[in-house]
């Protein structure tokens, strides 16, 4: 009896043990706070450092154009990452593609659901089919997360067979009725090609007014708003930009042709690049998701103080990037992509645009912060807005103002564009031939503590 109470008072101690380590008491009751998932900044591919610091924003010598818009003001802005170039051909047919491909996978299998037949036949339509209802949330891909959009019963998209092309290789009608829906009729289409209707593939998702919300009275729900925005670049405006000019072998080539995948992108609307920002966020976190990583904060559009400090690099009082106040080197070279000739595109030995990478970068290791394109940035054009913006990371976004703030100058401007603190906007609904961008992201932390 005597061994058996022994027994069951030791049994009893490390019940009441266990049932108070399993309460969250493991802590002895201190005050030791509530951990995530470990956290090692991670420097985005493509991207460099840019440590925060105060600078001198706006003119600093002579206003030659006599605009007075940007007097200067010292303003201080946090750390953050931004691309070491501008966003190339490449990377935005990367963001066109997997928007077009998973609009088409959707139409695909819902046509295959329509029509029935054997899952597991592999010469038809149904080897498209969706692969169920019943996928945990977090098992899905990036492409299947996109597709709920479209799907409210939540059926995961089949990634694993190829989209078919190749007419010949059809493998049956239905699929030919779903494929030819995204092509041109035979006469809108010319020179034999066979054309994609490039206006049904748009990219949703929502967006948060947070300065509003945080300002103003209502429901979270009013400041959400849902956003659809058409992928592909308008490659006319290389006729529209310029009247009585041959630029038709740009419009043809410029964006599709891989000779120009390391080139910046064009044609694209302010629109568009917030659009490729949040699918860059959502790409890199639903594969950081599936290797159960904390999530990183978002890509964006650079504010208008963030892209001349960056643009500065580190050069107080300097003219352009490289210091200045001159465009050509000692050995008289030019050091940027413009207009540097009255007529004469060519005397900077580039008629168009150039490699995202010509020329060399500034001090913060970045490509052609002035000319080659003018970028856009995350700002609202006021000419008045360096009299009342906060010194501390300013930025003057208004929702209602559709003049937006580029930045920088490009392949077809004077010199006087080319200066890091030459301000100039476009209407945030206009693509232009001149005009791309590329993007930032926040450094979570302190940067100084990676020393």
């Amino acid at each position: 009896m005597k061994s058996n109470f022994i027994f069951l008072k030791v049994f009893s101690i490390v019940v009441s043990a266990f049932l108070m380590m399993s309460c969250g008491k493991s802590d002895k009751g201190q005050l030791v706070g509530v951990g995530g998932k470990d956290w090692h900044p991670e420097r985005p591919y493509g991207m460099v450092l840019i440590d925060g610091g105060s600078f001198i924003m706006g003119k600093s010598d002579d206003d030659l154009a006599g605009v007075r818009n940007a007097p200067p003001k010292t303003v201080t802005v946090p750390s953050f990452y931004m691309d070491e170039t501008e966003i190339t051909n490449a990377e935005y047919r990367q963001f066109v593609e997997w928007v077009r491909d998973s609009v088409i996978r959707q139409k695909v299998a819902e046509a295959a659901e329509l029509t029935g037949g054997d899952a597991e036949d592999e010469n038809g339509i149904q080897r498209f089919a969706f692969k169920g209802a019943d996928q945990d949330d977090d098992d899905l891909t990036p492409f299947q997360e996109f597709s709920k959009h479209y799907n409210p019963i939540n059926q995961a998209l089949n990634w694993n067979p190829k989209i078919i092309w190749n007419t010949s290789e059809y493998p049956d009608e239905d699929y030919v009725y779903v494929m030819d829906e995204f092509y041109l009729s035979n006469k809108e289409s010319y020179n034999g090609s066979r054309m994609l209707d490039v206006t049904q593939f748009k990219y949703n998702y929502k967006s948060m007014d947070v300065d509003a919300a945080a300002r103003k009275k209502g429901k979270r729900i009013d400041f959400i708003t849902n956003e659809e925005v058409l992928v592909y670049p308008d490659t006319t405006v290389w006729i529209k930009d310029f009247n009585y000019s041959y630029n038709e072998p740009m419009h043809n080539d410029y964006f599709s042709h891989t000779a120009y995948d390391d080139y910046p992108v064009v044609g694209v609307t302010w629109g568009q690049a917030k659009a490729f920002t949040n699918w860059r966020t959502k790409y890199l976190n639903d594969y950081r998701r599936e290797k159960d990583k904390e999530n990183v904060n978002f890509f964006r559009l650079p504010s208008e103080a963030e892209w001349e400090y960056a643009a500065r690099g580190g050069i107080e009082g300097g003219t352009y990037p490289w210091g200045g106040p001159y465009t050509k080197d000692d050995r008289a070279c030019f050091l940027a992509n413009f207009k540097p000739v009255r007529g004469d595109y060519a005397a900077d030995q580039a008629l168009y645009t150039v490699e995202a990478d010509a020329y060399e970068p500034n001090d913060y290791g970045l490509y052609n912060m002035s000319g080659n394109v003018a970028e856009w940035v995350n700002t609202s054009f006021d000419p008045s807005s360096y009299e009342y913006m906060s010194s501390m990371s300013p930025n003057v976004n208004d929702s209602k103002n559709e003049k937006k703030v580029v930045r920088g100058g490009s392949w077809k401007d004077v010199s006087y564009y080319l200066q890091v603190s030459t301000r100039d906007y476009e209407y945030a609904d206009s693509a232009r031939s001149y005009v791309g961008f590329r993007t930032v992201q926040d450094f979570l932390g302190n940067s100084l503590n990676l020393n």
